[in-house]
Order: structure tokens, then C-alpha cells, then sequence
């Protein structure tokens, strides 16, 4: 006897290393919500290193997590999640305690006045992630780069490629690009020569 058809549970991602790898954070089914794929993932922490140990990082639309909870997981000092969806807040609340995640902070915030308000040279690792039909890649990579120390790094996920004469005048340069599927990731390093504001 075949089961009928159902929705089932909510869908969910894994953390792929670090202190809790395997453990699942919930993707809820939202508009825009894409949570960064697994292989993904994995790439860029084999860019970055490993080990994060004592790195302040910020997630800007952090969704799930996945990203700001893997940093976690391979040691970052400090992770902020910025998410303005109350649903997702809660969510990532929960992950945060099931998790005994200290290191974690979650703001409930828009992203852009978030970063925008935000103090220099405060991060290490920013991770800029949106909505891909909310087209705020520009303007979320314009906000992210002073936040970030010399030579420090912005994580951006887009539906199209970035190049070097894009992201040069914010002070950014293309460190690492690969392509999966329709997402377009690439690894932004702070120049240390930057007069970006």
C-alpha cells in the first residue's frame, strides 16, 4: 500500500562541519528564502579555511542560518544574524538555544540599516545572501565593505556573475569564483588600500 501524497516536515539543511556538523536547521517555505546548497557550503569554508577561530562574522540576510551557523560551528568569535522576517527570528532563536550557540546573536533587523548604521572594520567575514529578486546585491555590497578589516572578506551569492571592475570602486576585489547551477558565488576580499566609506 502506497502512502498518499503529503507536505511533510519542514525542509531543512545541515551544518557540514565543525562542532555541529549534521546537526539540521529548518528552512521555512517563504518567498525568496534559498539557503545556501550543501556543496556550496562547502566550497567556500575550503576557501576561507577550516577554522574561523576568533573571526566576527556577519550573516546580512541570514534566512536559515546556514551560513552564520557554520561559522559558528568552526569557531567564529562572534556571528550576527540579521533577519527582518519575525517567522525566521523566531526560528533562528530556537537554533540558537538547541544549539547552546553563545557566539550567536540574532537582530531583528533590515539588512541594509543594519549595515549601514554599522561601525568600520568590525567583521571579518560578511556574508551577503538576498532575496535574488529583490535585485539589493549592489547596494548590500556597497554597505558590507566598510564593515569589513583590511584585507577581510564579503561572501556574496548571486544570480549573476561579479567582476573585478564591479567591485573595485567599493574596495573589493574578486578573491575566489565558482558557479553552481543558477547561483553565482563568489569570495570579495577587502583591499588593504581601500578609502571605500
Amino acid at each position: 500500500m502506497t502512502a498518499a501524497p503529503r507536505r511533510g516536515p519542514p525542509r531543512e539543511v545541515r551544518i557540514i562541519g565543525g562542532q555541529w556538523k549534521r546537526s539540521k536547521l529548518p528552512v521555512a517555505d517563504l518567498p525568496g528564502l534559498r539557503p545556501t546548497p550543501d556543496r556550496v557550503r562547502e566550497t567556500l569554508f575550503n576557501w576561507l579555511g577550516q577554522d574561523l577561530d576568533g573571526w566576527r562574522c556577519l550573516d546580512a540576510f541570514a534566512g536559515s542560518g546556514a551560513l552564520g551557523f557554520e561559522a559558528a560551528s568552526r569557531g567564529a568569535a562572534v556571528v550576527v544574524l540579521v533577519e527582518r522576517e519575525r517567522s525566521l527570528v523566531r526560528s533562528l532563536n530556537e537554533c540558537r538555544e538547541r544549539l547552546g550557540a553563545n557566539a550567536v546573536k540574532i537582530e531583528s533587523a533590515d539588512s541594509l540599516a543594519f549595515m549601514r548604521r554599522g561601525s568600520p572594520a568590525s567583521y571579518e567575514l560578511v556574508f551577503i545572501d538576498p532575496p535574488f529578486s529583490a535585485n539589493l546585491f549592489e547596494s548590500a555590497l556597497s554597505a558590507a565593505a566598510p564593515l569589513v578589516v583590511s584585507g577581510g572578506f564579503v561572501y556574496l551569492e548571486a544570480d549573476r556573475v561579479f567582476d573585478d571592475a564591479a567591485v573595485a570602486p567599493i574596495g573589493l576585489t574578486i578573491h575566489r569564483y565558482a558557479r553552481a547551477g543558477a547561483v553565482h558565488f563568489h569570495l570579495l576580499q577587502r583591499t588593504a588600500d581601500s578609502r571605500a566609506a
